[in-house]
């Protein structure tokens, strides 16, 4: 029996932003004094608590401020270049097949996210007026490749796993969804990444 595609899941790092490591941490290693890894060591709670939405991002500031070292304005110099490094640059060409395929089926992002995602990735890219829904872990408390994010997506966009096709670069995340039932394809390139999907949405 053949399934009718009805809705399209993009993640973001790696994928809708071109995400390189700018060397953040070890620029304010270097900067502090501190000896290599100490950053993400001191901070690693921290981080992952702000990707499930545990911590809030006022709680980030004051974290940093108190296992840094930091002033006021430090931290938010601080933040500013770890926002940088996060959002990355636009992948233009498929945002762009993004925002025409949004006539065609359901688009949403799906995407392990930091608290204070929503409002940078708005500003710098607009996410909210390119897809009909956008999942964000750290606003749901579970990220990929939790089998409950594969389940709320699909349940947000009204859909049956064999109804969705997701898009990520990591291959555990493409797994997790494949072991959800998902079409999920693994991201390599532009040309390739549409390439799957519109033969998906073809045949259905």
């Amino acid at each position: 029996m053949i399934v009718t595609i009805r809705a399209v899941v993009f993640d973001v790092g790696g994928v809708l932003e071109i995400t390189a490591d700018l060397g953040v941490a070890e620029q304010w290693e270097e900067r502090l004094s501190l000896p290599a890894g100490e950053l993400n060591n001191r901070m690693f709670d921290v981080w992952m608590a702000g990707s499930v939405g545990t911590i809030t991002e006022n709680e980030v500031h004051q974290a940093v401020a108190d296992r840094l070292g930091l002033a006021d304005q430090h931290v938010e110099a601080f933040m500013a270049a770890i926002w940088r490094q996060y959002l990355g640059v636009p992948n233009t060409e498929l945002i762009e097949y993004v925002r025409e395929l949004r006539s065609r089926c359901h688009t949403a992002i799906l995407s392990n996210s930091f608290v204070g995602a929503r409002k940078q990735e708005q500003t710098a890219y607009g996410f909210e007026d390119l897809v009909g829904q956008i999942i964000y872990s750290h606003e749901v408390g579970m990220s990929k490749p939790d089998p409950r994010i594969y389940a709320l997506t699909c349940a947000r966009l009204g859909v049956r796993p064999e109804e969705m096709v997701f898009l990520d670069d990591v291959d555990g995340f493409v797994a997790g969804a494949r072991d959800a039932g998902i079409h999920a394809i693994h991201y390599q390139n532009n040309t390739q990444a549409i390439d799957e999907i519109e033969k998906l949405l073809a045949v259905s």
